[in-house]
């Protein structure tokens, strides 16, 4: 298998502020591929992921290094990471799939197996961490915690065993370092934006504009949010995920469109979608492995994916080709392997309702979120 589109060359880090400049000197065709080449050197794939990526011999040794982990309801990602210009340069990185909501919708606690595999995760990640000397970090959790009435016991041991002090944030805290996280990758030119992150136990949907500063330039400015309360592996708990019917498909679908209808009357985005003042960006495992799999990459790679553009018709047309899979053959995909073969096809599930409630047409991925939020605010504090 190998890719069907090669990444454009573009410096490693370039001013994005500049944006508007790197636009109009590119196609429309480079620029679906821009935001893919202009990335920090950072690799994920689909399952345990670990990088040290060695400084360049211009950079300062003793650098500044800061620190930001996620503990989602499916994965433990972590990233360090050193300031540079307007951004910064990744230094290590990890990221697991550890299931900690696995079996929450139905016991609305935290299992004992799945508590142990994000130990055993979050041993590696404050490893990580004390051997960079960061500076600052940010420890965060998500739904599941949210969710778990033996969340608070579960992270005082964290704590105890590992000296990791996690926050459980609010979803609205969420949505607003998902957005700080992906905002390089908006266009500054379409004035709304759709931002969403379909994540394990819950789906994260922004409304936001993008409002002119003071020196010209825009910054996005969240005019509403709403978490939807189901995701991936609360989904595939609920409706299973080896074997999804079609009937079984629309009705995920039909469900998570209903869920959508009141953030619509609420905020009438259609009325921006079909006047074409609308962008939609996805941050999400489900969308960057569509993404990837549509690329036809022999393995997941991060610098093809994220900033990449899908349009709807090569949603659906991946969609429907996993959906025509038995679970050996989404396992199979370099880009899916077995630990996510029973979880994308809600994913797509949600993703097509989505698309079907505002049709923008494409979508801008993003393999990036709440770590990169965090890391950008500790560096600009």
């Amino acid at each position: 298998m190998i890719c069907r589109r090669a990444a454009l060359a573009l410096p490693v880090e370039p001013d994005w502020d500049d944006w508007p400049a790197v636009e109009n000197a590119l196609s429309s065709r480079d620029l679906d591929r821009v935001g893919a080449a202009a990335l920090r050197p950072e690799r994920l794939v689909p399952q345990d992921f670990h990088e040290t990526a060695a400084p360049p011999r211009d950079e300062r040794p003793f650098a500044r290094q800061f620190a930001a982990l996620d503990l989602g309801t499916n994965n433990c990602r972590l990233l360090v990471a050193r300031p540079m210009g307007a951004g910064f340069r990744v230094v290590d990185a990890f990221s697991r799939i550890v299931r900690l909501g696995e079996g929450l919708a139905a016991t609305g606690a935290l299992s004992d197996e799945a508590m142990r595999r994000t130990l055993d995760a979050l041993r590696i990640c404050a490893e990580k961490i004390s051997s960079r000397k960061v500076v600052a970090g940010r420890d965060v959790a998500t739904e599941a915690c949210r969710r778990a009435v033996n969340c608070e016991a579960f992270l005082a041991q964290v704590h105890e065993e590992v000296g990791l002090e996690i926050e459980i944030i609010s979803s609205r805290e969420e949505a607003r370092l998902v957005v700080t996280g992906c905002a390089p990758l908006l266009h500054p030119r379409i004035p709304y934006a759709i931002v969403f992150d379909i994540g394990g136990g819950s789906t994260e949907i922004v409304w936001l504009r993008l409002a002119r500063r003071p020196d010209g330039r825009r910054s996005p400015h969240i005019l509403g949010a709403v978490s939807l309360p189901f995701g991936v592996v609360t989904l595939t708990d609920r409706f299973g995920g080896a074997e999804v019917s079609p009937a079984i498909y629309r009705l995920i679908v039909a469900e998570a469109a209903a869920a959508l209808i009141p953030f619509e009357r609420n905020h009438r985005i259609l009325r921006h979608v079909h006047a074409g003042r609308v962008q939609m960006l996805g941050s999400s495992g489900t969308v960057t492995t569509l993404a990837g799999i549509h690329l036809a990459l022999p393995r997941y790679i991060r610098a093809m994916v994220d900033g990449s553009m899908l349009t709807f018709e090569q949603i659906a047309a991946v969609s429907e080709h996993l959906a025509g899979l038995d679970f050996a053959g989404r396992a199979a995909n370099p880009c899916i392997g077995h630990e996510r073969a029973d979880l994308v096809l809600s994913g797509c599930a949600v993703l097509d309702a989505i698309c079907a409630t505002w049709p923008v047409g494409r979508l801008r991925v993003a393999d990036r979120g709440v770590r990169e939020g965090i890391l950008l605010d500790l560096m600009q504090t």
